[in-house]
């Protein structure tokens, strides 16, 4: 959100100017229609569902595969690493090759990854399959973030990130929930075809969708120029990738949490799935409070939410503890996380695309390195400090995420 800057606000470090190639052509940004919306967020919501459905299936992957808690991790956590790593390639392409074609060839990819997945034999294959899944999958949301920056005025910008932010939390519920539910009754191997279908019926349904003007394409590394050239990218991607630790690392632990204390695959879903559900909540109350509360105050709501969370659950692993931890992360997510999305949309207006995806990829680098790193503490089942861990690295980040926005002045 660019509005309702502080006061003391200071003028940003000088940015790189945009490459001679870099003036826009075509004709003016489409206006986004309704239908382009239900489009972005259906793409949003099966890259979310996809990457979530595993952290209910966890343990019984493991003993269906017949490999440890550790092993099955490295599938979640190589998603994670792949997913941001895959960032900056998208974002360069998109920027090249258009927004909507990235992300009809990303889904055909995805599709097939998806599929492959199902049919794993084994956890070396399925690992393998995961992290190629994350690669595709990863150019969905950062694209669908960068179509609005590109066709939404940035004074009004947060209102229809909002409404992605709701779907993509959506796809994270209804991925536990039914994850958790069809691993349990069915199989999951039905869990990994299901985004794999969806994303193939979505290759061809986002030919509906207009292109919005870009740049004129230059030297292919010019973007990544432009936006490592701003010392508030560099400043954002800090604060993305202690935010993706926190928030989405330590997350993927609330399910095994709760098997550990004896609560089945199905309940681990059902409570993990209340994170996505506390996300749509607070989604509605941000985009009513969008102009009227501050960026500041929104991430300082946010950083309050997700430290009571994690301190819920370190006091007490029980069910109603984990679920008040589900609810208020998802609230903290919408509140904090939105802003911040919001923020790192307008860095770098020349190479919007690849400015995102840094973002992006700055933030599921965090993810991946604090689940990689939690999975020691997990096999030994020390929940409690982990979560105790995470309220406290939540200080630093909300301090870093208001001061750096209250600061900051497009």
């Amino acid at each position: 959100m660019d509005t309702a800057e502080s006061p003391r606000a200071t003028p940003p470090p000088a940015s790189a100017a945009p490459p001679p190639a870099a003036a826009a052509t075509g004709p003016a940004a489409p206006a986004l229609s309704p239908a382009a919306l239900r489009l972005l967020r259906a793409s949003g919501f099966v890259s979310n569902f996809d990457r979530f459905c595993i952290t209910p299936m966890l343990l019984l992957i493991g003993s269906q595969l017949g490999v440890p808690l550790g092993t099955v991790m490295l599938a979640a956590s190589g998603y994670f690493l792949s997913y941001g790593l895959m960032q900056p390639v998208w974002g360069l392409a998109s920027d090249r090759l258009g927004r909507v074609r990235v992300m009809r060839i990303s889904l055909g990819g995805a599709a097939v990854a998806a599929l492959c997945s199902a049919l794993a034999p084994g956890a070396t294959v399925l690992i393998v399959a995961r992290a190629a899944a994350g690669a595709c999958f990863a150019a969905s949301v950062a694209a669908s973030l960068t179509y609005v920056g590109d066709t939404v005025p940035a004074a009004v910008r947060q209102r229809p990130l909002s409404a992605l932010m709701t779907a993509f939390a959506l796809g994270t519920a209804v991925a536990t929930v039914v994850a958790g539910a069809l691993a349990h009754y069915v199989s999951w191997r039905l869990v990994f075809a299901l985004p794999g279908l969806i994303a193939a019926y979505l290759v061809v349904a986002l030919r509906r969708l207009p292109e919005p003007p870009r740049a004129a394409p230059g030297a292919l590394l010019a973007p990544l120029r432009v936006v490592l050239r701003s010392r508030w990218q560099w400043y954002v991607m800090a604060v993305a990738m202690l935010e993706g630790a926190v928030l989405l690392g330590f997350l993927t632990y609330l399910a095994p949490a709760l098997e550990h204390r004896g609560a089945s695959t199905t309940l681990a879903g059902a409570v993990s799935a209340l994170y996505g559900v506390g996300a749509m909540a607070a989604a509605q109350c941000v985009k009513r409070l969008v102009g009227r509360w501050t960026p500041v105050r929104l991430i300082v709501a946010g950083g309050v939410q997700m430290a009571v969370a994690y301190g819920l659950a370190a006091a007490g692993g029980s069910v109603p503890a984990l679920v008040g931890c589900a609810l208020l992360l998802g609230g903290g997510w919408s509140f904090l996380h939105s802003t911040i999305q919001s923020w790192a949309t307008a860095l770098s207006p020349a190479a919007r695309a690849t400015g995102v995806a840094m973002f992006g990829l700055a933030l599921y680098v965090g993810s991946a390195v604090a689940s990689a790193l939690a999975a020691g503490p997990a096999e030994r089942h020390a929940y409690g400090g982990m979560f105790l861990t995470a309220a406290v690295l939540t200080v630093p980040l909300t301090v870093a995420a208001a001061v750096g926005r209250a600061r900051y002045r497009s």
